[in-house]
């Protein structure tokens, strides 16, 4: 694959010595001519120095996206050196009770741009970036060689990949294509997963460790689960014991599979009630109370210009669930969009807390479990963010 060279503004070199894995358009100044989107691209200071090297995308704001800091091939062994080492990780952390996890996190694993979600024997990609783009089907061939899937499918709709110019895509890359419903295992407990058409690649796995946190503070409490899709949330707190569960959410095709969980693992009865409603509603009209919420919207920010409306929708939903909790109940709140930064999310829950009048402590703050690494380089790679507080 062609390699360029591109040197740096005088003193952009500096994020780079710090290992940060992007460089912006701006930072730009001499570049060959003569290239294409996702070629590499070989980086040097102003003075010549050797920074290391990333791949090109002249067209997006961020314009490098960096592979290596060290003087090495950026050839099908690196990227299988560096799949291998991603595996490894997750074999520290999973055993034969949870088969669905996050094999590949794109700067998270010094891979930019590369998602690979794992569905019992089926592996989901997504390639989001011009780059890796060019990668594909050497990544897809290492996958196939290495893990064995029963099936690779491509489920690449996201927005980043308009960004980058490049087309939106699914479909099934090799192997057999995935059933309907893959039924996965998460610490224990079954549920299906809908690659074609659920959320993100089909399960909202970067919440199984707090899911199992709020299973083991269910005992004997009344839950609320908002926003509560297929029922991950409720499904533990009924498997720690909850005296009740109710799971609000507006899909109705959603709270279906949520029913058909609780069937799938003994769970099933009156205790536990679907309700389809906007959860806003629900719960400026409900009057009954409950000994744990569990609050975990979808990304209500997905640009900077929408922080100042998406803070005032995280207050009100935060104020109206401390006005619905016991004495002493609760509030297991969450927010998955990047650009609310914990210490904002914080101040918003205590502007909540203010306007509700209760005092609120916080019990325990949570973050990405170890199939979702930050890399301690990229900040921004930070995007899920939980609060276990205690109100009232």
């Amino acid at each position: 694959m062609k390699t360029i060279r591109c040197i740096l503004k005088e003193g952009k070199e500096r994020p780079l010595e710090g290992f940060h894995p992007w460089i912006f358009s701006g930072a730009l100044d001499q570049i060959d001519d003569s290239f294409e989107p996702g070629d590499l691209v070989r980086v040097f200071s102003s003075e010549e120095k050797f920074l290391g090297i990333g791949y090109l995308n002249p067209h997006s704001q961020i314009a490098i996206r960096m592979l290596t800091f060290e003087e090495e091939a950026i050839n099908e062994s690196f990227f299988e050196r560096r799949i291998l080492k991603a595996a490894a990780l997750r074999g520290r952390f999973f055993d034969e009770r949870t088969n669905a996890f996050r094999l590949i996190h794109s700067e998270g694993d010094f891979l930019p741009g590369l998602i690979v979600d794992r569905y019992a024997g089926y592996l989901v990609l997504q390639i989001l970036t011009a780059g890796m783009e060019k990668w594909r089907d050497v990544i897809v061939s290492i996958l196939q060689k290495e893990f064995n899937p029963a099936g690779i499918y491509e489920k690449d709709e996201s927005d980043w990949r308009t960004t980058e110019g490049l087309q939106k895509r699914m479909g099934r890359l090799a192997g057999s294509e995935p059933p309907d419903f893959v039924e996965i295992l998460e610490n224990g407990l079954g549920f299906i997963v809908d690659i074609h058409g659920g959320q993100k690649t089909g399960f909202f796995l970067d919440q199984r460790e707090s899911r199992r946190r709020a299973g083991e503070l269910s005992s004997g409490r009344r839950v609320l689960n908002c926003f509560a899709y297929t029922g991950g949330f409720s499904l533990y707190a009924a498997a720690g014991g909850a005296r009740e569960t109710v799971s609000v959410e507006s899909s109705e095709p959603a709270l279906n599979t949520a029913r058909v969980h609780f069937e799938r693992n003994g769970l099933a009865g009156p205790a536990h009630t679907f309700v389809r409603e906007d959860v806003f509603d629900y719960l400026r009209a409900s009057r009954q109370e409950f000994d744990m919420i569990i609050l975990d919207p979808p990304a209500f920010c997905k640009g900077r210009h929408q922080i100042q409306p998406a803070s005032r929708g995280y207050k009100d939903i935060n104020l109206w669930a401390m006005k619905r909790l016991a004495p002493e109940g609760l509030l297991f709140t969450f927010s998955c969009s990047s650009h609310i930064e914990p210490d904002l999310f914080q101040k918003i829950i205590f502007g909540a807390a203010k306007d509700a009048r209760k005092p609120v402590r916080i019990l325990a703050k949570t973050s990405h479990p170890p199939d979702h690494p930050i890399s301690i380089f990229h900040p921004e790679g930070e995007y899920l963010k939980g609060l276990l507080c205690q109100v009232g």
